[in-house]
């Protein structure tokens, strides 16, 4: 999907005059220099003109092509939806600024005009800015109601993340697949069907003709070039109690007709290709059969159409029929039932022989294919009597992009309830944790490394912080973590980790890092990129040591820089065109089997023993990266092997404020204060751990259930050191009872807790001298976060 012109570049009307005025100054300049004889200069300035002319022309090419704006979000279903669609297609941000739209979406409004202000009338405008609103509070909006260019279309609206509008303008095909087909029936292909003595009216939604070819206009209006566009088609007609058909003008003394409707567009309200034929041949036929030139009619339409006889054997099949098929050209089948599953071929044959018996009107029956069975398709089913051999039509779509379209979508919806699902049950087992490794923490206060219950409570705490690691990951796969991102360069991180994965792999497994030339800085947490490396790396060393348990394999990372130029040539309709500094990370292993290739970003699914994973270890990854604002593909090398790719992009940064490796600086052991502090907690045992804890440290502590009660506590208090407070609450949350306290005490230091990511609350915490503890935290991690902002003060 193509992005948008900024809006600060000059308008493309204005680059050709202006090139055309700035040449034809310099050449005039030139022809007088040339004229008075210094022609050496104006050799110089012919030159300057050819280049101002290249350059202005080239600059109105450019401003006249899309470009891809800067900033850009993560678009991944919208540019399938552009690649599988024939619809018109928009996005919108949250500030109704038109942020990208497909070829089609200029062609059809002549430009990128912003929806819903779309040159459709104030009517359509209207109820297009109803379906945004909907979109918006809803998720999804449709609207039928709308009519462009004397076409209806629908919409449909839906909303992307919590900051985009797709908008998608159904239909549209429509309006240029019916002027052609018009285009076909009025000119020479009409005639040479009506010499043959096929009749063909394109029939609009409202029941009036829109062309007719030359032979229907002469047997219905008795005048060959008259006018028969919008004359009500029924009207020209009429029937009998045994159906059947003649022309009103020539009277039941006439031939009968058969009436053949070609569906070649999908919707109720698309335009109707109906063909006309005698029931006897006709005298004033020029020659040729009937069947033949219905052929050469169904070979031009791009919808996909066949023609089976009586006996239910394929007739003819155009090329899109063979091609949403999957027909081979070699090996055509013979019946409609071998192009289906087992499981289908009994509907399909049944529904073929009602309608080769004269089946009143046409069916839709639901199929699968058997080279695409995950995909079912729709066969419309339809008598064609009176075309020689051919008794039956079929019309099939081509579903292969739409259905890629629909599991991508259904893919990115599942993974999005999923993290929802995740995150919330993180933040609640977050609080729970929060008070088991506490409890734990007092007790171990009271027990010495002698004691009989020492070990017992060690291992409950391992085994809670085993919990919290588990927590940790569910958060990173529904992008709901804390981090802590800086700029830095990716081949420092290799650096760091490279000790502790030679330890990992063994020594069956050797490493290969690479590092490429002209690096980019990136944006991203470096403890968290440290944990996509070992994930990764650690995969490999299972699926090498899988493969060959004796030998081991290669495990090779590199980093390269990845221009914006790269990324037009790759042509990618998730990666969005810029700089990138690319992470590569490939092994000589088994591979990843094609069927689950499409599964191994998803929570819980692993390919493991039971017992020898969680299944969050590639959901976890996943997650990391798109909270950074990059992007993670795998793929199976040619030569063995799987191959995962992240792509990153360039941090405009100056050099001088790239971070190099963190450094961890000492903290005092002395964890001792005093002063009081005000603890607002919902939790219970979360509350009452803190309390104990802080109380442990020297600390006065004063708690609160929720918001309302602390708003009535501080009022017999004095000014508190420290408000200690959780951020989502019930009737009133930590944020809007800070506030509420910093109109007493403005300079009031505060300190939030929430097992909620720091960047997912980041908007409702925004308020100065304010610092967040990620829950679960043990002891000593609560008394140094307050100790640290108490003894600042």
């Amino acid at each position: 999907m193509a992005g948008l012109p900024a809006a600060d570049l000059p308008k493309p009307s204005l680059l050709l005059p202006l090139a055309v005025a700035v040449c034809t100054g310099i050449a005039t300049a030139a022809l007088i220099l040339f004229t008075i004889g210094d022609r050496m200069v104006a050799i110089g300035f012919l030159a300057a003109a050819l280049l101002a002319a290249g350059i202005m022309i080239g600059a109105a090419r450019l401003f006249r092509s899309p470009l891809h704006v800067e900033r850009y979000t993560d678009w991944a279903i919208a540019h399938a939806l552009a690649s599988a669609s024939d619809d018109a297609l928009a996005v919108t941000d949250r500030s109704g600024r038109l942020v990208c739209a497909n070829p089609r979406y200029e062609a059809l409004f002549g430009g990128w005009p912003t929806p819903p202000s779309l040159p459709i009338g104030e009517a359509g405008a209207q109820a297009l800015g109803a379906c945004a609103r909907a979109a918006w509070r809803d998720g999804e909006a449709r609207c039928g109601d709308v009519h462009i260019f004397g076409a209806k279309v629908a919409v449909r609206v839906a909303r992307v993340g919590d900051d985009s509008l797709v908008w998608r303008f159904i239909g549209v095909n429509a309006l240029d697949l019916a002027v052609q087909i018009q285009g076909l029936i009025a000119g020479p292909t009409g005639d040479r069907l009506g010499g043959a003595g096929v009749m063909v009216v394109l029939v609009a939604p409202d029941g009036r003709i829109r062309s007719a070819n030359r032979v229907f206009k002469q047997r219905a209006l008795g005048d060959a070039d008259g006018g028969a566009e919008g004359l009500d088609f029924a009207r020209l007609l009429s029937t009998d109690a045994r159906g059947q058909i003649w022309f009103e003008r020539e009277g039941r003394e006439a031939t009968p007709l058969r009436l053949l409707q070609i569906p070649f567009l999908d919707g109720e309200d698309a335009p109707l290709l109906v063909a006309l034929l005698d029931e006897e041949p006709l005298a004033m036929s020029l020659g040729g059969s009937s069947s033949t030139d219905v052929r050469s009619l169904i070979a031009l339409l791009p919808t996909g159409l066949a023609l089976v006889d009586r006996d239910g054997r394929f007739v003819t099949m155009n090329e899109a029929f063979m091609r949403s098929a999957r027909v081979q050209g070699a090996t055509p089948p013979l019946y409609p039932g071998d192009l289906v599953i087992r499981e289908d071929k009994a509907a399909l044959a049944d529904a073929v022989r009602r309608f080769a018996g004269g089946a009143p009107k046409s069916l839709e029956i639901t199929v699968r294919l058997k080279d695409t069975a995950e995909d079912p398709v729709a066969i419309t089913i339809a008598g064609a009597r009176g075309l020689g051999d051919a008794a039956v039509l079929l019309s099939l779509r081509d579903m292969g992009e739409e259905g890629k379209l629909k599991r991508q979508v259904a893919q990115a919806t599942k993974m999005q309830a999923v993290g929802q699902l995740a995150g919330g049950v993180a933040h609640d087992f977050n609080n729970i944790l929060t008070a088991i490794i506490g409890h734990c923490d007092l007790m171990l206060m009271r027990h010495s490394p002698g004691d009989s219950d020492y070990d017992d409570i060690q291992q409950i705490r391992a085994n809670s912080n085993r919990a919290a690691s588990l927590t940790r990951q569910l958060l990173a796969f529904s992008r709901q973590q804390t981090l802590r991102p800086q700029v830095l360069q990716l081949p420092d991180i290799i650096s760091e980790v490279s000790n502790l994965l030679k330890r990992l792999l063994g020594e069956t497994v050797t490493l290969d890092v690479k590092h490429g030339r002209n690096l980019g800085p990136v944006r991203a947490d470096p403890g968290q990129l440290e944990q996509v490396v070992v994930n990764l790396a650690v995969n490999a060393r299972d699926s090498m040591l899988s493969r060959n348990p004796s030998g081991g394999g290669s495990l090779t990372i590199e980093t390269l820089a990845v221009s914006a130029a790269d990324v037009r040539r790759m042509d990618d309709d998730v990666l969005p065109v810029g700089d990138y500094t690319a992470l590569r990370i490939s092994d000589t292993g088994t591979g990843i089997p094609p069927e689950i290739l499409s599964k191994i970003w998803e929570p819980f699914f692993t390919t493991k023993e039971v017992g020898k994973g969680t299944g969050l270890g590639l959901s976890t990854v996943y997650g990391i990266i798109k909270q950074s604002g990059g992007y993670i593909f795998a793929e199976n090398r040619p030569s063995g092997g799987a191959q995962f790719t992240i792509y990153l992009p360039v941090h405009a940064a100056p050099e001088a404020a790239v971070a190099k490796l963190p450094v961890v600086k000492e903290k005092p052991a002395d964890l001792w204060g005093s002063g009081t502090i005000l603890v607002v907690e919902d939790e219970d045992m979360v509350r009452a751990i803190a309390e104990r804890a802080l109380s442990r440290q020297g600390y006065t502590v004063v708690t609160a259930e929720n918001g309302e009660v602390a708003l009535e506590t501080i009022e017999s208090m004095e000014k508190p050191d420290l408000l200690l407070s959780d951020v989502v609450m019930p009737v009133m949350d930590g944020p809007s009872m800070a506030r509420k306290v910093r109109e007493r005490w403005p300079d009031l230091p505060i300190l939030f807790m929430s097992g909620y990511a720091e960047e997912q609350l980041r908007r409702s915490i925004d308020l100065e001298n304010v610092a967040f503890l990620p829950k679960p935290f043990s002891v000593q991690q609560l008394a140094e976060a307050v100790r640290d902002i108490v003894a600042s003060e």
